[in-house]
């Protein structure tokens, strides 16, 4: 840290071209910058800066020295404060990352409340379907809506659960026989999300019965929002989670296929990456994403 002042020192003196105007900004007499100036270029083994009765310039070493240590400065500058806004609740820049289809549903109200009472956080959200990798992307935490998870090296928090139903469009059963049962459905008109390209698997319960069902490989997408879009046009049948499906069910342009049988739920979940204890601005969200949920009366949507 003496180092670090005496740059800090030096800069100022550099940027004044004055050791009583550096002095003056700096708080401190021109005798203590003259003597912290002395003992830079002496540790250095150069000469900074020229003084004359009426000037102060820099020489070339010290423009050099100038250029180096500026950024670093501002660098380390930079970083105490993010660390330190990282320290309180309620200011600073929080980082999310969200999927697509559940970011446009419930985060463009959820936002606007959350910056009401918090009103010093900035909010930085990426919305994307890829499965984001909480270890290398530059996130304070991700939201999402999965599988339960078994990544052991992350932290995570479960907010509910999230049901899913199989839908399609009254027009599909023009062309389609009607599906009474889970061995009435087609791979051919089954559309399926992935993540990595390969059919999906669903998995359906009545009561003591079980059936799997493998979707069809004409249409794999990690897109939730396209899925929906292809089965409003009639082009198939998805597995979709309710949020996205139930205002195109109140509407009837989306009917539920199979409604006695039931698909296992998804997890709305908050990750985190490996925190010793989470950041005091990622509990604040945290908190209030929960409480968000559970106040809005999104129980057709999440269970």
């Amino acid at each position: 840290m003496d180092d670090l002042k005496s740059i800090r020192v030096f800069l100022e003196v550099a940027g004044q071209r004055s050791f009583a105007g550096a002095a003056r900004t700096l708080g401190m007499t021109p005798a203590s910058v003259t003597r912290i100036l002395a003992r830079l270029e002496e540790e250095l083994g150069l000469q900074l800066l020229l003084r004359t009765t009426r000037k102060v310039s820099l020489t070339s070493a010290g423009a050099m020295v100038a250029a180096r240590f500026a950024p670093l400065v501002e660098g380390f500058d930079d970083a105490r404060a993010e660390i330190a806004r990282a320290s309180l609740p309620d200011r600073g820049r929080l980082r999310i990352s969200a999927p697509l289809s559940m970011g446009l549903k419930v985060l463009p109200d959820l936002l606007p409340a959350f910056q009401a009472r918090y009103p010093d956080i900035e909010v930085s959200l990426n919305l994307t379907d890829r499965l984001v990798d909480i270890l290398e992307d530059d996130c304070d935490l991700a939201i999402r809506i999965s599988e339960a998870p078994q990544d052991k090296s992350t932290i995570w928090r479960k907010i509910c659960e999230v049901p899913r139903v199989i839908v399609a469009a009254p027009a599909l059963f023009k062309r389609i026989a009607p599906v009474s049962a889970p061995e009435d459905l087609s791979p051919d008109v089954c559309l399926s999300y992935s993540q990595t390209g390969q059919p999906e698997r669903w998995l359906l319960r009545r009561e003591q019965s079980e059936r799997a069902v493998r979707a069809g490989s004409r249409v794999v997408t990690n897109s939730g929002d396209m899925l929906l879009s292809l089965v409003e046009n009639g082009h198939g049948m998805a597995l979709l989670p309710r949020f996205m499906a139930q205002e195109g069910l109140d509407r009837g342009t989306l009917v539920q296929v199979l409604p006695d049988w039931q698909v296992k739920g998804l997890w709305l979940t908050l990750f985190y990456p490996p925190y010793d204890r989470l950041p005091p601005l990622v509990t604040t969200f945290s908190d209030f994403f929960e409480t968000h949920i559970r106040d809005k009366d999104l129980a057709f949507a999440w269970g």
